[in-house]
This record gives C-alpha cells, structure tokens and sequence, in this order.
C-alpha cells in the first residue's frame, strides 16, 4: 500500500501540469488557425479537406512535443508556462518561414486540397516541434 501512496503523491503536480497542457494545447489551436489565412476546422469539417487535416495535424503534434520537451525540462510551473508559450511562437515562426519563404502559395494549395502542401506542412510543424524540444534541454 505504501507504495500505491508513494506513487500518486506526485498527482496533484500532474494534474497541474496536465491542465496547464492542455490550456497551451487550446490556446495554440486558436492562435495558429487565426494566424493562417484559411480556417482549418471549416475545410477539415466542412470539406472534408485532407491536406487541412494532414497540415494541423502536424501542427498540434510538433506542438505537444515541444510542450513535452518543455515539460521535462522546466524546474517550476512558471518556467513551464513561459517554455510553452516560447514553442507555440516557434511553431507560428516556423508556419510564417514556410509560407513567406519556402512554399509562399502553401495556403492556397491547402485550400485546394492539394496533400502533398499538406504533408510538407504537417512535416515542417513536426520536425520543428521536435527541435523545439531539444532546445530545451538546456
């Protein structure tokens, strides 16, 4: 038994964490679909628009793996929410760097459907999540 009591004394910094989480999560969702120019939860709702689907897809997942690199690292929940607002900017950076200057018709190539503009964006939000991440190993 006591080591059922030893395991969950760490529940209430969990849920902490876990709230917190998925109060970054929410915030991030609303961000970055007012960030770029086409509503992803229309053309994924709506249209059924996969290229949507696959692009903010990639987005929320580099996101939680930064907020978990964050996570991990952070010594205190203050340092934990200031970590994971510096990954929802990078991931917002990162979306502007590939419509700006990478893929600067990647909008509209999503909003027609196109899955390859898609992937590339679901990739691009993923592998910058992960190096998001290992940033913050400091």
């Amino acid at each position: 038994m006591d080591a059922v009591i030893t395991s969950i004394s760490g529940l209430g910094n969990f849920a902490l964490y876990f709230l917190l989480s998925i109060a970054l999560f929410f915030v991030f969702k609303l961000v970055y679909a007012f960030v770029t120019p086409h509503d992803e939860w229309k053309l994924v709702k709506e249209h059924r628009n996969t290229a949507a689907a696959i692009g903010f897809a990639g987005a929320m997942i580099g996101f939680s793996i930064a907020l978990a690199g964050a996570v991990s690292n952070s010594e205190f929940l203050l340092d934990y929410l200031v970590w994971g607002v510096v990954a929802l900017v990078a991931q917002l950076f990162a979306f502007a760097l590939l419509r700006f200057t990478f893929m600067p018709k990647i909008a509209e190539r999503i909003t027609n459907d196109e899955v390859s503009a898609g992937i590339m964006l679901g990739a691009m939000s993923v592998a910058v999540g992960l190096l998001n991440a290992a940033c913050m190993t400091y």
